[in-house]
């Protein structure tokens, strides 16, 4: 795994953001191109919210981020917006599962110290790889998040799942 790091403007949405509200159903009806697909981010919540997106901002959220539906194309529209990480205090299965699989990091950890346009930076550990820390620049607070798989992470590092297999193969053991 190379080094982590992303620094970014927090963009704060709260708890149990369900897929529909990342982007609506009906919007994959009508194109599946991430680039098209990025103006209509959480527009259920706030339809002046995708055009305000930077690439480097980096999504906070409380628990249960990406809940309802399956889609995988919630996490397709946030990597179109250039959008490398989500930030949670926890995530559903399928969207962790799905983000890790698309290469969109999922971060696991205290967001509640995280406001609205702070500045943050995601890094893994110096001496353990699989140890991510998030540290909110405003107050200095250094956030550990939950550990992540080398799997995991090897997956991330190619940029996905499918990345990875054209790399490996098949799973290394």
């Amino acid at each position: 795994m190379t080094a982590l790091r992303l620094e970014g403007r927090a963009r704060v949405l709260g708890d149990d953001i369900n897929t529909d509200y990342i982007i609506t159903s009906r919007r994959k009806r009508e194109s599946l191109d991430p680039q098209v697909l990025r103006q209509y981010l959480f527009e259920e919540l706030d339809p002046a919210f995708a055009a305000s997106l930077a690439p480097s901002d980096l999504i906070v959220a409380g628990k249960n981020f990406g809940c309802g539906s399956a889609m995988e194309v919630a996490v397709t529209a946030l990597l179109g917006a250039g959008i490398r990480a989500v930030v949670g205090c926890s995530f559903s299965r399928s969207y962790y599962r799905n983000a890790i699989n698309n290469g969109l990091l999922p971060v696991a950890c205290e967001t509640r110290g995280i406001s609205e346009g702070d500045r943050i930076i995601i890094t893994n550990g110096t001496d353990d790889a699989q140890q991510i820390v998030v540290t909110n620049v405003r107050t200095g607070e250094v956030i550990p998040a939950s550990t992540l798989p080398r799997i995991m992470l090897e997956i991330l590092d190619a940029g996905g799942l499918v990345p990875y297999f054209r790399q490996h193969g098949d799973f290394r053991t």
